[in-house]
């Protein structure tokens, strides 16, 4: 039976505790029996898993994401460590890593689920395992680029910190990589994913349309206005741990001009300008909400509120309001008969507002600026991703060759 081996970021600290107290059977007895049956001996099972989890508290303490994201990668992977290749994760070789990578690019149906699913829930006191979460979803095709990237990035982070704790000497991730046979040496050219016009034009009018008949829907347009106008990431914007937005987070310099203030990747803050049109929707979202045109400093009105219960959105929350203006919008380019935009709209997720925002504003604004209000720690990432004038340069050049 597959278990997982790792709760939530809230109950980490029980799970730390209950291991090393050895406590663990009276509040994950499913967890404590799969260890006690793993080929390793006990003692290797809990000293591989409050490594895991040490390096979970540490790295978790960033964002839930980056939690999230290493939880899942290292759980997959201590999971066939411990059952296929009957190792310690500390005693694998080169040649195992490289079988890992293999069976990541096609898993035991047997370890993969149809749906998301829960890990554990609270039952009178105990954690319970969900009997149905499995650690790979079903999928028809081989791991994609971006899933072997995460794989292979966890795996590095997780032998480096190793090394560091002197846990192991040896990190053979990045030589499985670079000669790894399935990933691909990307192209030069590389478009971000964004909106075409006639897509964002519709997503944004007709949002902007049904506010007239359904005022609620002027936080769906607030939300799209920061997301695309202001380069955003749906984490900016939503309630965390650590940071709060609130509307006092907007503030205007001795010269007139407006900025946001957003806590980005990394816990950095940053301060992202704001233009004269983001501005009147500013205003417009305020006034629906009963608040005056502009903030003031003392603000504390969540940044996007919830129409029911108090405080600032999840990122779940957020998404749910971007896709329902990406639906109603998709419907209507079917009505009006732009059918290809609109099956190409149904693959578009949040992120690709930010990218349709800077896409567009990179053709007429200085590349520093917009790194800076993007957030990029290197100006050449920015360079990378949105400027693409060399690209089209290259391409009239090479136009009338002849053969």
């Amino acid at each position: 039976m597959l278990v997982a081996l790792v709760d939530t970021l809230k109950q980490l600290r029980y799970q730390i505790a209950h291991l090393e107290d050895n406590t663990l059977q009276s509040e994950y007895p499913e967890l404590a029996s799969f260890i006690q049956q793993v080929s390793l001996t006990v003692t290797e099972s809990k000293a591989d898993l409050n490594f895991l989890y040490q390096f979970l508290y540490v790295y978790g303490r960033k964002s839930e994401a980056t939690y999230s994201r290493f939880r899942n990668e290292l759980e997959r992977f201590y999971l066939w460590s411990w059952l296929i290749a009957e190792k310690s994760v500390f005693d694998l070789k080169r040649e195992d890593i490289e079988a890992y990578v293999d069976f990541m690019v096609e898993p035991d149906k047997k370890w993969a689920s149809t749906s998301v699913q829960w890990r554990y829930k609270d039952e009178q006191g105990v954690r319970r395992l969900n009997q149905n979460w499995r650690p790979f979803m079903q999928k028809e095709s081989i791991a994609s680029q971006q899933t072997l990237s995460a794989m292979f990035t966890a795996l590095n982070v997780f032998y480096k910190f190793a090394i560091l704790e002197e846990k192991t000497f040896a990190n053979f991730v990045p030589v499985v990589k670079k000669n790894s046979p399935y990933l691909v040496v990307q192209s030069q050219i590389q478009i971000p994913d964004t909106l075409s016009d006639i897509q964002w034009e519709y997503v944004f009018g007709v949002t902007r349309d049904l506010c007239e008949q359904k005022p609620e829907y002027e936080r769906n347009l607030f939300t799209l206005a920061c997301l695309k106008g202001l380069y955003l990431r749906i984490s900016e914007l939503s309630e965390r741990p650590q940071w709060s937005p609130v509307m006092s987070h907007f503030w205007q310099d001795n010269d007139g001009f407006w900025f946001l203030r957003i806590m980005g990747k990394g816990n950095k803050l940053r301060d992202v300008t704001l233009s004269d049109d983001f501005l009147e929707y500013l205003k417009r979202y305020r006034l629906y909400r009963g608040l005056p045109a502009l903030p003031r400093v003392d603000e504390s009105d969540p940044l996007v509120h919830k129409i029911r219960g108090q405080g600032g959105m999840t990122v779940r929350q957020i998404r749910r309001l971007v896709q329902q203006s990406f639906d109603i919008a998709q419907q209507s380019l079917l009505d009006d008969g732009f059918k290809d935009d609109a099956e190409q709209l149904e693959a578009a997720t949040a992120h690709w507002l930010r990218h349709t925002g800077a896409t567009h504003d990179a053709q007429t604004r200085p590349l520093k600026h917009l790194s800076e209000d993007l957030g990029h720690a290197k100006i050449a990432t920015t360079d990378q991703i949105y400027i693409q004038t060399n690209i089209k340069e290259r391409a009239k050049s090479g136009i009338k060759r002849k053969i």
